[in-house]
């Protein structure tokens, strides 16, 4: 079954997925929680991936949609209202933390802080 059949039957109700087989055959089952792009309508996911290979580009968006750009915001405000945020700042490296340390912008309970949660 493809993903927009199953999207369109499910509509936007909550699922879980419990079963997944693998190509090689293997099956694994549990309780998976699909990532927040998945559980997007098809359409919005078409959108997203419109917009990726658009590179961002809002007018290249209303060129192939055809419609205006408040349009195409409105659209990336709801359906980014459906995502999570995704933290993008990367954890200061082991040398970092030691360097601050050093030169005094941190104290050595907050390097020691910082360092643990590297682990």
């Amino acid at each position: 079954m493809e993903w927009q059949v199953l999207t369109s039957l499910i509509g936007d109700q909550p699922f879980t997925v419990e079963r997944v087989r693998l190509s090689n055959g293997v099956a694994v089952e549990g309780r998976f929680m699909l990532p927040d792009l998945a559980k997007l309508l098809a359409d919005d996911q078409v959108f997203v991936a419109a917009f990726v290979r658009a590179h961002g580009s809002i007018k290249e968006m209303e060129r192939v949609f055809g419609v205006s750009y408040p349009t195409v915001k409105a659209r990336l405000n709801r359906i980014s209202e459906a995502l999570s945020f995704v933290e993008t700042e990367a954890l200061p490296s082991r040398s970092e933390i030691l360097d601050r340390l050093r030169r005094g912008e941190i104290s050595v309970a907050d390097a020691i802080a910082e360092l643990e949660a590297l682990k």
